[in-house]
């Protein structure tokens, strides 16, 4: 380790150079770091106004004001017994908390969600601070937090509801506590594997498969560790015992019978592949598009960091859970998200490389254009890792598919106001947020598209003839005081609204590109003549 003319240590982010000494006390102090990333993730909270995916809304919202408020729809997925109760009970709390405190206005209600998820994921930050200082020092860790906050995918998804982003921030704070994650002269403090155990156990119980990692983490610990036995049969099945426990406790309470989620889980995604249902990918799209889209324009930084670094046990854990995702039919971005904050530390440690070479250089006294070089070489990679990312993350969290959110949102001011009496949503099934953001118990009804063997489900069929199903519907139905649909829809139905004495009363925008389906560029609010 060189040192300054005034006597401090630069810090190299290379790994041998790393392990010559024990890492020093940050100079950063946690809370410091915390209130930065908080405060940043709070202002991401409140610009996240684009819808994403259902599970967001309907797996954990939906269900938490249900137990809550007591109205709010649950999928079959409650039905069946394959999701836990613990994640949307955490919302549930907080929605309880709102209306004892008499805040659950439309308003709070549609931003409070997030922003208590801000919480969770400054957490996340912090604690990806904490594992890169532990295993590189200073230079890495604050340039990982900087991957980590410029990531465009990170903002667009960290701060959303779902059980992925609490089971990145469980896997980020129980990483940083695996002896078997550490270096050998940075070892984790005493006692620490009993918390990254709990923390892994409870990763698992939220989402059964985050046990991918756990496993992974696991097998090297028990090739790493002196004490094996201790640690299978003194920490491993007394913790894992406790916190599933625990969780069938709650889900007994909640299901009012005994549902082993994780089995369940299991039985529906892997062994029988239900989640093919949902739509499938090649096996190599994770490597190929779903993954290299969230790294993005970091991709080139991860890839140097990690052959810089030769520290295979973390870059090792990524390409293991791509690999074993890989195998599962149905592929989502958000299923692979825990991984994506490690491969941004490989990131940071390849900026940090960039930075440490130009101090070298100008410590040696070389000619100053050299100095300058490596300077504006870092300088050159942050702008343009700013300017390649700002951009997206602004665009899919403001712009891309924001109708579906504009348009529940306006109907809950509306029904706050009287002026609702029941909703039909013609249109794909769970499009919108339900129950969570009307917050009002109204009558209402969206085409359901629950597993069905032989025969397409509803939402299916009305996709593919609207108007025949429209008709079909109508005669069955309690006309709707609004109807809230699709422009792509609006198109083929139009006679069909104006013949049933509606009229469109708002249109809001959606989208300026198609995603799955045929172009849905806005989203159309249609209300009955007299309401």
């Amino acid at each position: 380790m060189r040192q300054r003319k005034n006597g401090s240590s630069i810090k190299h982010p290379n790994l041998s150079d790393a392990e010559a000494k024990p890492q020093k006390k940050s100079p950063y102090s946690s809370k410091d770091v915390f209130l930065t990333c908080l405060g940043f993730r709070m202002l991401n909270a409140l610009l996240i106004q684009t819808y994403f995916n259902p599970d967001e809304h309907w797996q954990a919202l939906e269900v938490a004001h249900r137990i809550a408020f007591g109205y709010g729809h649950l999928t079959w997925e409650w039905e069946e017994g394959i999701r836990s109760y613990l994640h949307p009970i955490m919302f549930a709390l907080f929605y309880k908390l709102l209306a004892l405190l008499r805040l659950d206005t439309p308003c709070v209600m549609i931003k409070a969600p997030r922003l208590l998820q801000s919480i969770f994921s400054a957490v996340g930050d912090l604690y990806l601070y904490k594992l890169s200082f532990a295993l590189f020092g200073d230079g890495v860790a604050k340039w990982a937090l900087f991957s980590q906050l410029a990531n465009w995918f990170m903002f667009f998804c960290f701060n959303r509801t779902f059980s992925n982003s609490l089971e990145t921030t469980l896997t980020l704070v129980g990483l940083y506590y695996w002896p078997s994650v550490r270096s050998s002269l940075n070892k984790a403090p005493s006692g620490s594997r009993k918390w990254g155990l709990a923390l892994a156990a409870l990763a698992c119980a939220i989402r059964p498969t985050s046990a991918v990692t756990w496993v992974y983490v696991g097998l090297l610990e028990l090739y790493t560790t002196h004490d094996r036995l201790r640690f299978i049969f003194v920490e491993l099945i007394p913790i894992g015992s406790v916190v599933l426990g625990i969780t069938c406790f709650l889900d007994r309470l909640m299901y009012d019978s005994w549902v082993l989620v994780p089995l369940n889980f299991l039985k529906f995604n892997f062994l029988s592949s239900g989640g093919d249902y949902y739509g499938t990918h090649k096996w190599h799209w994770y490597f190929t598009q779903g993954f290299t889209v969230m790294v993005f324009t970091f991709l080139p930084f991860c890839v140097a960091g990690i052959i810089k670094s030769k520290y295979w046990k973390l870059s090792g854990l990524i390409l293991w859970v791509l690999g074993l995702y890989s195998v599962l039919g149905h592929k989502e971005f958000r299923f692979v998200l825990p991984v994506l904050p490690i491969s941004l530390i490989f990131a940071g440690y390849s900026l940090a490389a960039l930075e440490e070479r130009g101090s070298r250089n100008g410590e040696k006294k070389r000619s100053s254009c050299i100095c300058n070089k490596w300077r504006s070489r870092k300088q050159l990679a942050i702008f343009f890792l700013l300017a390649s990312n700002i951009p997206m993350a602004l665009y899919m969290s403001l712009i891309h598919q924001r109708g579906t959110e504009d348009a529940m949102n306006y109907l809950s001011k509306e029904a706050a106001k009287g002026k609702v009496k029941s909703i039909v949503f013609l249109m794909p099934c769970h499009a919108t947020p339900y129950y969570s953001t009307l917050h009002n118990n109204l009558p209402m009804r969206f085409l359901d598209c629950a597993p069905s063997k032989g025969m397409p489900a509803e939402s299916d069929h009305f996709m593919m003839d609207p108007v025949s199903f429209a008709v079909d519907f109508a005669k069955n139905w309690s006309r709707p005081s609004h109807i809230v649909l699709f422009d792509s829809e609006e198109r083929h139905l139009k006679d069909f609204l104006v013949s049933h004495s509606f009229r469109e009363v708002r249109r809001f925008f959606h989208a300026h590109f198609k995603v799955d389906r045929d172009l849905q560029a806005s989203v159309v609010v249609y209300a009955m003549t007299d309401t």
